[in-house]
């Protein structure tokens, strides 16, 4: 069914007033039109949240058109809201891939100059198919598979323009993927099982940024948490956090919830399979529906049926039943709600500034995967303080001399 008009604009409008910093950046792009004559195109999870961006993009002066990042995770509402307002955008909930991939060309199709991706999807499309750089100054990406994505064609010497690492900025990995990741897949599990956390033994398959936040809410939640890893430095600091840490192997025998989040493929497969626990649940928080191995999962069971939206439950000869949860896609938002709209506020924020730093230096930048400039991390930060309740102290002259004795070798 189309979603309804009026719902959207109220999840928009609820969104957009827990949304002091970006808003504040809407403001002063409806003055200063830094994206005037330039056509933008954003491959992201298209919900409410992501529509403040949008339309905080637009205000800009921008030519704006936006399309899923995710079969799943698109709210037809904040669609039925977008469309109506006229700004063109690609999605439906639950999407054929083949149409996924449709709204992503129709993203190439729109000519941006500036783009705006989730997981990288639509840059490597149009390296694909644009055998120049043409008018593109560059690209802005969120996530940790993205960034991966991008730093593997920069050391192939194939990336043809500037893309800005939003994910590794302080006020993106630091807040959105382990506080954002780590409540959203909390909220995903819970709404699609409604099952409880507290006494089950969960496993977290990865510990970075994301694993951490996901382990900790495990574990706040009264969940006995193991985490799994390949990294020995990220597997030391999980033990000295007080977490089980074992090979997937193992802890797939004792694990009632396992959840994947470390941006690779078949993390969990046949091998793990063969001696999971019955009744385990099966959750990813990585961007691609490829870290639990659905083509294992079938292989091995000899039924499966839907236990309830969103839980598909598989049984196996031995009569033991595993459930995998949305399809092994993206947990938080494909029966979630995604990330907390304050959260999103500062993710956001960094995005609408490096685009518009796109906009007006993307000219000047070498093709190669660049930082967030400090001073834009800061900024969103200083921003954030006074909304959050937080107010902090200032250097006296006195220190500040001493800080740059220090600095100065002195």
């Amino acid at each position: 069914m189309p979603g309804d008009r009026a719902t959207g604009e109220l999840k928009i409008a609820w969104a957009r007033s827990h949304m002091p910093v970006l808003e504040g950046i809407r403001r002063r792009f409806e003055a200063e039109l830094p994206f005037k004559g330039r056509t933008l195109s954003m491959v992201l999870h298209v919900e409410a949240k992501t529509a403040a961006l949008a339309l905080a993009l637009r205000a800009g002066g921008g030519n704006v058109h936006l399309a899923a990042g995710n079969p799943l995770s698109t709210d037809d509402d904040v669609v039925a809201a977008l469309t109506a307002d006229g700004l063109p955008t690609w999605a439906k909930k639950g999407e054929p891939v083949s149409e996924f991939h449709r709204g992503v060309r129709a993203m190439l199709e729109a000519d941006p100059d500036i783009i705006v991706d989730d997981g990288a999807d639509l840059v490597v499309l149009a390296h694909a198919e644009r055998p120049d750089r043409g008018h593109i100054l560059g690209s802005t990406e969120e996530t940790t598979t993205g960034i991966t994505r991008l730093k593997a064609m920069e050391r192939a010497g194939a990336l043809r323009w500037p893309a800005i690492d939003v994910n590794d900025a302080s006020m993106k990995h630091l807040f959105d993927n382990r506080y954002g990741t780590g409540q959203s897949t909390l909220d995903g599990i819970m709404n699609a099982t409604n099952l409880l956390i507290a006494g089950r033994v969960a496993v977290v398959a990865g510990y970075g940024w994301c694993g951490r936040g996901v382990a900790s809410r495990l574990r706040g939640m009264g969940a006995e948490v193991v985490v799994t890893e390949v990294d020995p430095v990220k597997a030391i600091e999980a033990r000295l956090e007080g977490f089980r840490v074992l090979p997937m192997l193992d802890a797939a025998r004792v694990a009632d919830l396992i959840v994947t989040v470390t941006g690779n493929r078949d993390v969990v497969r046949a091998e793990h399979l063969k001696v999971i626990k019955g009744g385990c649940l099966l959750a990813n928080a990585g961007h691609f529906d490829i870290e639990i191995n659905k083509g294992d999962l079938e292989g091995l069971a000899v039924s499966h049926a839907v236990a309830r939206p969103g839980v598909e439950s598989y049984r196996f000869a031995d009569g033991r039943t595993v459930h995998l949860l949305a399809d092994g896609r993206l947990i938080n938002l494909a029966t979630g709600q995604g990330h907390p709209v304050e959260i999103m506020d500062l993710s956001f924020a960094l995005q609408a500034r490096s685009a518009e730093y796109l906009a007006r230096r993307g000219q000047q930048l070498v093709p190669k995967v660049h930082a967030v400039p400090i001073e834009i991390d800061r900024e969103i930060a200083g921003a954030a303080l006074g909304p959050l309740g937080a107010a902090i102290d200032e250097l006296t002259p006195a220190q500040q001399a001493y800080l740059a004795s220090w600095q100065e070798g002195s």
